[in-house]
């Protein structure tokens, strides 16, 4: 069984950084891509950002500039550091992983952790 808990979300004023951690845990033979997707009240589960293994990253426009992606192999970790929060970055955020436990690989997500930028 594999899980992903996220943690560190929560109210922040426009401005503010806030970082987000999600560490994988149970039977794990390789974690090949890691990311984060956001969706806020009334809209569809949109990516944030992604990570491959080796490092490589991709955002979404939205957030170029201003989150950062990254992770950390030995820990099956990914974080996610969102500077110069806005209010339309509120949303319910998950992590996602791409998983080999037994081949193929599969999708796992995270239970979300809120996230909420307002004065």
């Amino acid at each position: 069984q594999v899980q992903l808990v996220e943690s560190g979300g929560g109210l922040v004023q426009p401005g503010g950084s806030l970082r987000l951690s999600c560490a994988a845990s149970g039977s794990i033979f390789i974690i090949n891509n890691m990311g984060w997707y956001r969706q806020a009240l009334g809209k569809e589960r949109e990516l944030v950002a992604t990570v491959t293994r080796t490092g490589g990253t991709n955002y979404a426009d939205s957030v170029k500039g201003r989150f950062t992606i990254s992770r950390d192999n030995a820990k099956n970790t990914v974080y996610l550091q969102m500077n110069s929060l806005k209010p339309e970055d509120t949303a319910v955020y998950f992590c996602n992983a791409i998983i080999t436990v037994t081949y193929p690989p599969a999708n796992y997500w995270g239970q979300g952790t809120q996230v909420t930028v307002s004065s």
